[in-house]
């Protein structure tokens, strides 16, 4: 059973790869056209196959023997130069094939595999003195079987699964069986089998069961030791039968007419039939009788389930602490011990919610007071730890360990990837397959498939973990990450800032993390891994990246060995060296998000290519005419590029997979033919200018309906009116996609009807439609025909006049249209006049999951609104000033969107109401707020552009309102006269002229308070006087208010105020008294368009403030000395705007504190220097902008911090003059800096 677990074929797939090369076709014909001896090529084989016999036992022992490790990374080492080798002549091979060419001689290819094969052979001889034997590896036991006995007080953040779990325990819902299978699945660690003891040993549970029983089955599934177990825990006798038969006989006569809980933990069995055997003496038992099952391998979980898999989670960071400090302190607390507390909780937050790693580490320090001890587990490696010492090593290599061989690989080469970084599935395996970690798939299985396997293999073993965002990602566990780190060695390796020197030249795999401006110096050392195959920048979104040129013109060029190359999001790059032809072993390359303009025609000789990723390279406007050459491309993405026109001869790509674009050329151009050929297409396909097909034939010969692997398909015509309706209408008629499909859009299409296939029942499988911008068409398609259609967008239909039965389909097809529809959009419909009944009884089985309907931009549409929409959650219309219609009957409706639509009917609000926006309605405004006050309950209200709204009904706000947006409504008063604890944001802009004063303690709970452009606000009143404790506010924002005069007086004690904005306030005199005290938590303070503020509160500024931009304020910044910036321990970023005369020299000397990070001045149109000492001493500034200061001359003499990390400088025309690069007179002074932008450009 051991064996199987280890998985493994004949070879392991270490070797594999090296064999099918070896063995191919292509290779062996070109060695012999060489006339090369095949004894080199037998010697080879034999010399691999004795290595390959203690392959998995050295993969066993190298957790324990260095000497094991280091031989087994000498022989990976020397097996990854031998596929280089053979990789090379299969590329030459296929050269030769493809250009009609002899390849390199006799001579040249000898020598190599000679040098090979003895390396190869020393490596193999040094097997014996290791001792490695043949077949598995000897696992040593490490662990202790387990038992149902639990120690509660090792239990933490359980609850809920505990719960949960138990409520199926105690439920009689069997799923047509007498016994129902319940799954826990979580990685080695998680707690799997603690939370099966704590529900064994439960009251409730208990009582529930007539007996119970607990095996701990481990690896081994022995089915006759199981069943022993089993029945004596029935019979409370110890069992002498050895026989299966008898055993299984016996159990069922004991299980008969029993209700019995049995709790199977630890399983690894993935066969069902083995399965299947156990249970059947389970299956006489009570209904209502229960399986635990736990496991690591959700593969398992599957084959015996019978209701949904619970996954284990990890523990919040909490629940981990309250683990690790019961082990760890003697009474389980640490008040006592702040220091050791304080570290304690970094390292658990190390554990990343694994009980057994916190559990495991509060042992290790249990006893040891010392902080230096402590700090010495904070920063050590957990693997570094002996498995004495630990025992959630052991654990997860087990978890290795019994992975199949090609999965080893696959997980060791993620170790690239650093800790937490989220990867997608596709881009994994497409790297699995560029670096051969894939088995030769067999039956017609396409690589892609094998890797899909792969991952799910990985994931369902708890190795790989589905990120939290909605991104559909994936992150290793921490000591996962650290297990793969562990098991690759020198191989592969993630450059970080501690560890530059640490590469090897046996590194093959390198990854790193992007920095904003990557030069030349950090990537010297990589001269030194001159084999190295994978090249992978990481990046952080929304950011931009600059790398220096001779990296790419020198450095990469001498990596000939590189199968993967990476310089995504790299906006320095216009371009790739002609060079780029030399790395012949190539075939993944991303180049997406660059400013590339052209690839070099060289790219085409990149036989091997695999995936050419150039996604939004804007720049980029022509492929290569080579690009017919790349026969092994299997995916192309060029979305987001301004590609005109597809290169001649695509339709010899036959393996490829995944194209993001197809653009159909003018008359002499690439035909959309081309496509016909193009058989393996899947994923999704955008076919642009559709315009340029003048035959209809044509279309037809692109084979869509062949394509049953496409999943999403977009069409689109170029904008502008059409010459030929009639054509385009034929065209789109040969259009027609396999019935798979289940995202379909067209764009701009000229026709003036729809084929008869677009609606037609049979495309059973399509969830989203899309069509825009078909001004030709007047009568939509009958989309409501499609069963699974979700997601319906319709715009820009500009002689749609009437929708009607034609849009729901054929009445005697279709028993309910639109029976799946979620969301549906209709805009810019501009002759669009009536929605048409289709009858009473059909209008109310219409849209029956429809959840939302947006009406957009429809200026001519009267009316009619379906009557009844029984599952609507939101209702926007917009811009629809003719509708007369009332609103559907929504009983389930929670946001409700109304803008420029003042003739509506509304005669009720449903209670569910949660969120209602109004804007521009002049008319009705007052009566929907009736109805809100008297019907509907809206936690928010945004109301916009009502001039005509004077008050709120009664006198006060919707008493549940927590959110109030108003905006544009000037006659608008605001009912201050009433206490309210609901209102937690409000935001008045340009509204409620009538406000002069803001009751502060009337709205307790008030969160957030924005008022912007009121011309009479004056003040804020504390009805109860400065002791009153304002707790909830944290953002406090006036601005533009020019007859604001004052805070309350005494100051405005707001404790957990962070955010204090104050600015374009003339007559404001002063902030609030006495901030440094009774503002303990502001972080951000903005003050500026206040010229009568002359100086800060006496005390000064709080000293948790962290930043501080202070503008137009003559007079206090004229006082700028006496702000004593030093005593605010925090502030890290700084911003200052004056236009005065005053200031001419900025910063002075110890104006400003040591910690700022972030310096910016901008509009100091009179400043004429910066003062060198005043910038010297910043030593953690790491940004500087100086923006519009036209009479700033020149860098200071003492030049810049050398923390500096970005300089921005904008309209400073002489600082401009005298910063250029290299030939500016202050280029020295600025040299170090990584990233120098000034106006529209970037320099470094």
């Amino acid at each position: 059973m051991a064996a199987e677990l280890v998985g493994g074929a004949v070879l392991s797939a270490f070797l594999q790869v090296l064999f099918d090369r070896v063995a191919s076709r292509e290779v062996v014909d070109h060695i012999r056209g060489k006339k090369l001896n095949d004894r080199l090529l037998k010697k080879l084989k034999v010399t691999l196959l004795s290595v390959n016999a203690v392959i998995n036992d050295a993969e066993e022992k190298q957790f324990r023997c260095s000497l094991v490790k280091e031989w087994l990374l000498e022989l990976k080492d020397a097996v990854y130069d031998a596929e280089d080798l053979w990789d090379e002549i299969a590329t030459e091979a296929l050269r030769c094939k493809l250009e009609a060419e002899s390849g390199s001689t006799i001579s040249q290819i000898k020598p190599k595999i000679e040098e090979i094969l003895d390396r190869l052979e020393f490596i193999a001889k040094q097997k014996d003195a290791l001792g490695l034997k043949h077949g598995v590896g000897e696992t040593q036991s490490w662990k202790i079987p387990t038992t149902s006995m639990v120690e509660k007080s090792d239990v933490y953040g359980m609850e809920d699964d505990r719960e949960a779990i138990i409520n199926l325990l105690l439920s009689d819902f069997v799923n047509g069986n007498n016994m129902s299978v319940i799954p826990i699945v979580g990685m080695a660690g998680i707690g799997k089998t603690t939370l099966a003891q704590v529900l064994y040993n439960d009251d409730r549970v208990m009582e529930h069961f007539e007996f119970a029983a607990w095996v701990c089955v481990s690896e081994e599934f022995d089915i006759c030791r199981i069943t022993k177990t089993v029945l004596e825990a029935a019979t409370s006798i110890p069992c002498d039968i050895k026989d299966i038969n008898l055993l299984q006989l016996k159990l069922k006569e004991k299980l008969t007419g029993k209700k019995f809980l049995l709790v199977l933990d630890d399983v690894w069995n993935e066969s069902y039939h083995s399965w299947e055997a156990l249970k059947r003496p389970f299956n006489s038992g009570l209904q209502g009788s229960k399986i635990i099952v736990t496991t690591r391998n959700e593969s398992v979980a599957s084959v015996m389930r019978t209701v949904p898999i619970h996954h284990l989670k990890q523990l919040t960071d909490e629940d981990c602490w309250q683990l690790f400090a019961k082990h760890a302190f003697e009474s389980g607390k640490s008040d006592a011990y702040p220091i050791l507390e304080r570290v304690g909780r970094d390292i658990v937050k190390k554990c990343k919610g694994l009980p057994l790693a916190a559990k495991t580490l509060g042992c290790l320090l249990r006893f040891k007071l010392d902080a230096e001890e402590w700090e010495k587990i904070l920063q050590s490696d957990i693997w570094e730890l002996s498995d004495d010492q630990s025992n959630i090593l052991p654990a997860l290599r087990l978890s290795y360990y019994y992975l199949a061989s090609h999965l080893k690989r696959c997980f060791a080469y993620c170790s690239i990837f650093p800790k937490d970084y989220e990867f997608k599935k596709e881009q994994l395996i497409q790297l699995w397959m560029a670096e051969d970690l894939l088995q030769h798939p067999r039956r017609n299985k396409r690589m892609e498939e094998v890797g899909d396997e792969y991952f799910h293999e990985l994931v369902s073993r708890s190795f790989f973990q589905r990120s939290g965002g909605e991104n559909s990602c994936f992150v290793m566990h921490d000591l996962i990450n650290d297990l793969a780190k562990f098991v690759s060695g020198e191989l592969c390796f993630r450059l970080e800032d501690e560890n530059s020197q640490e590469i090897s030249e046996k590194t093959r795999h390198l990854s790193y993390v992007m920095a904003l401006e990557d030069l030349f110096k950090r990537f010297e050392i990589f001269y030194k891994a001159k084999s190295l195959r994978t090249f992978l920048p990481l990046y952080l979104p929304d950011e931009f990246y600059c790398l220096s040129n001779k990296v790419q013109h020198d450095l990469l060029i001498k990596l000939r060995c590189l199968r993967v190359l990476s310089l995504s999001n790299y906006h320095s790059i216009g371009e790739l060296p002609d060079s780029i032809g030399k790395l012949r072993h190539l075939r993944y390359l991303d180049l997406s998000r660059t400013l590339i303009k052209r690839l070099s025609e060289s790219l085409c000789t990149l036989y091997n290519l695999q995936t050419l990723k150039l996604a939004y390279c804007y720049r980029l406007r022509k492929l290569p005419m080579g690009m017919h050459k790349l026969i092994n491309l299997r995916h192309l993405d060029i979305t987001g590029t301004c590609v005109e026109e597809m290169p001649t001869q695509m339709s010899k790509l036959k393996s490829l997979q995944s194209l993001s674009t197809f653009i159909v050329g003018k008359e002499n151009g690439v035909r959309i033919g081309e496509l016909g050929n193009l058989s393996n297409l899947r994923g999704a396909l955008s076919i642009k200018k559709l315009e340029n097909v003048m035959n209809a034939k044509d279309a037809y010969e692109a084979k869509l309906k062949d394509k049953q692997y496409l999943v999403e398909l977009d069409l689109e015509w170029g904008y502008g009116k059409t010459d030929d309706t009639k054509c385009e209408r034929n065209v789109l008629e040969n259009l027609v996609p396999h019935t798979n499909l289940k995202k379909f859009q067209i764009h701009n299409y000229g026709g003036t009807r729809f084929p008869d296939w677009l609606g037609d029942e049979s495309f059973c499988n399509i969830v989203s439609v899309s069509l825009y911008n078909c001004e030709n068409c007047c009568v939509l398609p009958p989309l409501g025909q499609l069963p699974s259609l979700k997601h319906l967008s319709i715009e820009g239909f500009d002689e749609v006049v009437a929708v009607g039965p034609e849009f729901y389909g054929n009445s005697s097809l279709v028993t309910q249209p639109f029976q799946s529809l979620e969301i549906l959009k209709f805009s810019w419909m501009s002759a669009w006049e009536e929605w048409c009944s289709i009858g009473v009884e059909d209008e109310c089985r219409a849209f029956p999951r429809l959840q939302e309907l947006h009406l957009e931009s429809c200026q001519s549409l009267i009316g009619s609104l379906p009557k009844k929409l029984p599952s609507l959650r939101k209702l926007v219309i917009e811009y629809c000033e003719q509708l007369v219609s009332p609103l559907p009957k929504a009983l389930a409706i929670r946001e409700l969107e109304l803008i420029k639509c003042d003739m509506l009917v509304l005669h009720e609000l449903p209670r569910t109401l949660h969120s209602l926006k109004i804007k521009g309605c002049q008319v009705v405004v007052q009566l929907f707020l009736e109805i809100v006050k008297v019907q509907a309950c809206p936690r928010r209200l945004d109301i916009s552009d009502c001039s005509s709204l004077t008050s709120f009904p009664g006198g006060c706000l919707p008493s549940t309102l927590s959110f109030l947006s108003i905006k544009n409504c000037e006659k608008l008063e605001f009912p201050v006269q009433h206490y309210d604890t609901s209102l937690e944001h409000l935001l008045i802009v340009d509204s409620c002229d009538s406000l002069r004063s803001f009751p502060l303690d009337f709205f307790p709970n008030l969160n957030s308070l924005t008022i912007v452009r009121n011309k009479s606000f004056r003040f804020f009143t504390l009805s109860e006087g400065p002791c009153k404790v304002l707790a909830s506010i944290n953002y406090l924002k006036i601005r533009g208010c020019p007859e604001f005069i004052s805070f309350p007086r005494g100051g405005l004690s707001a404790p957990n105020l962070t955010d204090l904005w104050v600015e374009e306030c003339e007559n404001l005199t002063s902030l609030p008294e006495g901030m440094c005290t009774i503002l303990p938590s502001l972080r951000e303070l903005r003050i500026s368009g206040c010229p009568k503020v002359e100086s800060f509160p006496e005390g000064g500024l709080p000293s948790c403030l962290s930043s501080l931009f202070v503008g137009g304020c003559n007079k206090l910044i004229a006082r700028r000395r006496e702000w004593h910036l030093q005593s605010l321990p925090l502030l890290t970023s700084f911003g200052i705007f004056d236009e005065s005369e005053n200031l001419k020299s900025f910063p002075e000397e110890d104006l400003l504190p040591s910690t700022l990070t972030y310096l910016s001045m901008f509009g100091l149109s009179c400043l004429k220097n910066l003062d060198g000492r005043g910038l010297q001493h910043l030593t953690f500034l790491t940004t500087l902008v100086v923006s519009g200061c036209p009479e700033l001359q020149a860098m200071p003499e003492e030049g810049l911090p050398m923390s500096l990390v970005d300089l921005i400088i904008r309209r400073c025309p002489m600082l401009r003059e005298r910063c250029q690069r290299e030939k500016g007179e202050d280029w020295p002074k600025i040299a170090h800096i990584s990233c120098v932008q000034m106006d529209d450009n970037s320099t470094a």
